[in-house]
């Protein structure tokens, strides 16, 4: 571990958010869609604002292959009100490329 890991993983530990509905919990890892989706909304947006339409379009689109199979306008409708609406059209695409190229698993 360099240096600067162990303090800034101290740091973390007192200080971070912990409690994010996207993050691993003690109890059951980090679900690797609510993940990617999250960057995805937090790109030019505060975490405060994301959290509601995280919840909110992981309620419509629970997992990867409802995502995938949604309309264009579906998930333009579930993001109104985060703005930067290029961000939804990409990741719908690119949920549909995960779906049928990588058999719905992430790329590494």
């Amino acid at each position: 571990m360099s240096s600067i890991s162990k303090p800034l993983l101290q740091w973390f530990d007192q200080h971070g958010r912990h409690s994010l509905p996207w993050q691993a919990s003690h109890s059951s890892p980090a679900n690797i869609y609510h993940v990617w989706l999250s960057e995805i909304m937090l790109q030019q947006t505060q975490v405060s604002t994301v959290i509601d339409y995280f919840n909110n379009f992981i309620h419509h689109f629970p997992s990867l292959a409802i995502l995938a199979d949604a309309s264009e306008d579906n998930v333009l409708a579930q993001w109104a009100g985060l703005g930067y609406y290029a961000r939804a059209r990409n990741l719908h695409k690119s949920a549909k490329i995960i779906m049928q190229d990588y058999q719905g698993v992430f790329p590494d």
